[in-house]
């Protein structure tokens, strides 16, 4: 597996733990579009952070298929203490839980199946 491969698998299992999040069709439009916003300025320089497109770095995940190697209620936790990976090109974010919620909205929002 090659290096950016195996940091982007790191990154996400790292993500792998959490409080669960409201169910897709309870969102209220607000908060999905809250997250949509802070994806869209905190992860779309390098993810395909909507429906369609292709990450801008080709080996990024798009947000999309996140829902097909973790459940996305299981993404907060990671979301609050700080994604990190092994590699220089990813800052660290950590958000708070209004943030999170509304990032994990937007995510099941867009997943795809």
């Amino acid at each position: 597996m090659p290096a950016l491969h195996k940091v982007a698998a790191a990154a996400f299992l790292i993500l792998a733990t959490a409080r669960p999040a409201t169910s897709q069709a309870g969102e209220a439009p607000a908060l999905i579009e809250r997250g949509r916003t802070l994806v869209e300025t905190n992860c779309a320089s390098c993810h395909a952070v909507g429906k369609t497109g292709e990450s801008v770095l080709p080996k990024a995940p798009l947000f999309r298929n996140l829902g097909r190697k973790y459940p996305i209620e299981n993404l907060s936790e990671s979301l609050a203490e700080g994604i990190m990976t092994g590699h220089p090109a990813m800052p660290q974010f950590v958000f708070s839980p209004a943030e999170i919620d509304a990032i994990l909205a937007y995510l099941a929002s867009i997943a795809e199946p």
